[in-house]
């Protein structure tokens, strides 16, 4: 039978979400999880594939806005809620929501696509590129001691109601996304999503707890956390579950992570999702004894080479030109020269003969600046053709900062 690829209805949704659930194991999500993901849910955006009366693949996008090195938050299509039914593998329906998701966010002008994944190997062959990555730790507060930054025991620390202080979390939130690229400008709605805390995702931990750090009277940062209390015969060994820390300067960080790792009864502190130059690792006195771990998070794709390249600024000055190959989308196929520096860029299309081969994979993982050139280059994945070239593009493509994803969509 005939497979139709069509936008996404109102009225289809619980279908549309059902195949989703079923695709990631069958659990269905809590009641509010649910709610807030059809809210957040935009119609016109999601695409649904279907098998006669049965919907057989979903897949989404976000209206979103990304930090980029510079500090430029540039429109983003956040590529989310893709599945295919175990029923109707190997029939092109992923390539072609694939292709369809890009034809329409080029068509609305968007030059980038971002998405996570639940499998890595599936989105290298669509053009997307490994952006940023995060840290996993479990800090060992049995053995580690921290050594706080100047300025410290100068922030004050109250408890607080998650819901009744959102407002003041999400006004600090917003004050740190120009500072760091990778991150999301929260949109109307977003605000919720870290206030998500079902009984059945808690794994035996408290309800979502915060925290706001405050110094003469003005909140500078806040943790969201959990505490799973725990007990051996030598006595307490609870887990403190740390979703969401922000300061606004060392002091701040500081001081939420000294509260956090001296929370009573508690002997581990768990995090997931932190930059991999996050300042905890230069506090702790044994890194490792924090059993650093470092995964995929934010996945880059250029819809627009041009638009995209010119969109950041660049460490150092850089005039090169790529060969770009991109065969699912071949209007970025060719030569691009890219001239920039700290102040802006210009990429246009060149007939010059290429500095660097590449292709748009490798173009989205530099983009942030959290991979290297050298980096790829030393897997193969890019050609020097002109001596000098590739130090000089991986020094420019650069960040101080590296990207950082601080929760998923």
């Amino acid at each position: 039978m005939t497979t139709e690829l069509r936008v996404l209805d109102p009225s289809e949704w619980d279908r549309w979400y059902g195949v989703l659930e079923l695709a990631f194991g069958g659990v269905a999500e809590a009641p509010e999880e649910q709610r807030l993901w059809r809210d957040l849910t935009e119609f016109d955006r999601s695409l649904g594939v279907w098998d006669g009366d049965v919907c057989v693949g979903t897949a989404g996008a976000f209206d979103f806005r990304l930090t980029v090195p510079g500090g430029a938050s540039v429109p983003a299509g956040g590529v989310t809620m893709v599945s295919v039914a175990g029923t109707h593998r190997r029939r092109g329906i992923l390539t072609a929501m694939m292709r369809r998701q890009l034809d329409d966010l080029r068509a609305a002008g968007e030059f980038l696509a971002v998405l996570t994944a639940s499998e890595p190997a599936i989105y290298g062959r669509f053009g997307y590129g490994v952006a940023a990555y995060a840290v996993h730790a479990v800090i060992d507060t049995n053995r580690v001691r921290l050594a706080v930054p100047e300025g410290t025991n100068r922030v004050a620390l109250r408890r607080a109601d998650p819901t009744e202080s959102s407002a003041v979390c999400e006004a600090v939130y917003a004050r740190l996304v120009p500072g760091r690229p990778g991150m999301l400008a929260r949109r109307p709605g977003w605000e919720r999503l870290p206030l998500i805390d079902p009984p059945a995702d808690r794994e035996g931990a408290s309800p979502r707890q915060c925290v706001l750090a405050e110094r003469d009277g003005e909140v500078v940062g806040f943790a969201h956390y959990a505490i799973k209390p725990d007990w051996s015969y030598a006595g307490a060994e609870g887990t403190v579950h740390v979703h969401q820390l922000m300061g606004l300067d060392p002091a701040a960080e500081g001081a939420l992570w000294r509260f956090l790792c001296s929370v009573d009864l508690a002997s581990t502190v768990r995090f997931r999702s932190r930059p991999v130059d996050d300042a905890w690792q230069h506090l702790v006195s044994d890194v490792r004894r924090c059993e650093p771990t470092v995964r995929d998070a934010l996945h880059v794709r250029l819809v627009e080479v041009g638009p995209a390249l010119e969109a950041r600024t660049y460490q150092a000055p850089v005039d090169v030109v790529f060969e770009v190959e991109d065969a699912f989308c071949p209007w970025n196929e060719g030569r691009w020269r890219l001239t920039g520096d700290a102040k802006g860029a210009v990429c246009v299309r060149t007939s010059d003969a290429a500095d660097l081969a590449l292709s748009v994979r490798e173009l989205g993982a530099a983009y942030l600046g959290g991979t290297s050139l050298v980096s790829l280059a030393s897997a193969g994945r890019v050609r020097e053709l002109r001596d000098g070239a590739l130090t000089e593009a991986s020094v420019a493509f650069g960040s101080p900062v590296a990207p950082w994803l601080p929760h998923g969509f």
